[in-house]
């Protein structure tokens, strides 16, 4: 099932919706990351079709999700120009995803400025395309076209990576499949690691910072490495359209080694 039919299948549910997450979206034994936090935007906007633009959304994965899935939004605090907005994601077994957006109406900016360039970069069109036979199943609902960075899994420094990303689906244009497609990048601890081990994302939090109006086609990211310890490491993430910065977003992820 691709990123728009699994989206267009859920259902209203007790104080929510209902969705069915099929094994081409697993990563492991949960589903990928980008997935439910799309899932929960999609419940948030389904919800309070009224509200302002979204600025930030911050999520967290607490528990293992598949299957059979219910997302129950709730506001959490309404003001004159800024919304937060909660969505719990849940299981049989229990809660599985617990994110929290903000909204804002736009202000007459004192500062309007961005120090986000992106680097020069051949167009995709340029570039090779990877073999999806070799990915995991939820990566292949996704094209991809690596730029720089280490060789994954061979304890090489260079931990700074930048690809090209866009969703198979042509259909994927919404806000939510923008969320999607913003976890796509590997980890970029990966070309450090030794060998191939498990990871899962703790906490990611977005920030929208340009114009973020439904779009598709190509989207430039990039994911940094700042450090890892004690089985854990924190990093950067970057996303660009035509040029123009769209999110910046820092990720917490737990590697089982």
């Amino acid at each position: 099932m691709d990123f728009s039919e699994l989206l267009a299948a859920m259902t209203p549910a007790a104080g929510g919706f209902a969705a069915t997450i099929p094994e081409n979206w697993m990563q492991g034994r949960t589903t990928y990351g980008g997935l439910t936090a799309a899932l929960c935007l999609e419940a948030v906007l389904r919800a309070h079709p009224d509200l302002p633009p979204l600025r930030s959304a911050q999520v967290s994965s607490i528990g293992p999700a598949g299957g059979s899935v219910v997302v129950r939004p709730e506001i959490l605090r309404r003001g004159k120009s800024v919304a937060f907005v909660g969505a719990d994601l849940a299981t049989d077994a229990g809660l599985a995803t617990r994110a929290v957006f903000a909204f804002g109406a736009p202000r007459n900016p004192a500062v309007s400025a961005s120090f986000m360039p992106p680097p020069d970069f051949p167009p995709p069109e340029q570039i090779r395309e990877p073999r999806k036979d070799r990915m995991p199943p939820f990566a292949r609902n996704f094209d991809m076209r690596y730029l720089t960075g280490g060789k994954p899994f061979s304890g090489s420094s260079d931990c700074d990576l930048f690809l090209w990303v866009k969703h198979a689906d042509d259909r994927a244009t919404s806000l939510p499949a923008l969320l999607a497609l913003a976890d796509m990048p590997p980890p970029a601890i990966f070309p450090a690691m030794p060998n191939v081990g498990p990871i899962s994302t703790i906490n990611w939090g977005v920030n929208f910072v340009g114009d973020i109006a439904p779009t598709g086609g190509w989207f430039l990211m990039e994911t940094r490495a700042e450090t890892a310890a004690d089985g854990y490491t924190s990093q950067d993430m970057f996303v660009w359209k035509d040029g123009m910065p769209v999110m910046a977003g820092r990720q917490s992820v737990a590697i089982f080694l």
